[in-house]
């Protein structure tokens, strides 16, 4: 039987990202989803970490965001 808790974590080179919840907590900050920069010796694009929390709302607004943006039939070429 499930306890209604959920974590999930996801790395890359140069950023981890996690989520937790947890179904039965009602308070701010149980459930999130984090973004954190990985330092990686020798580039200029992380020096130390950096890390990102937002709720499970502002998460599914960003995915909402990313999904739109990153569908659409316009093309970039920066």
């Amino acid at each position: 039987m499930s306890n209604g808790n959920y974590f999930n974590e996801k790395s890359t080179t140069r950023f981890d990202f996690g989520v937790y919840r947890n179904a039965t907590a009602k308070k701010a900050g149980s459930n999130m989803l984090t973004i954190s920069t990985r330092p990686y010796e020798g580039q200029q694009y992380s020096v130390g970490t950096t890390t990102i929390s937002m709720s499970i709302r502002e998460a599914k607004t960003l995915q909402s965001f990313l999904n739109a943006s990153l569908t659409s039939d316009i093309v970039h070429n920066d």
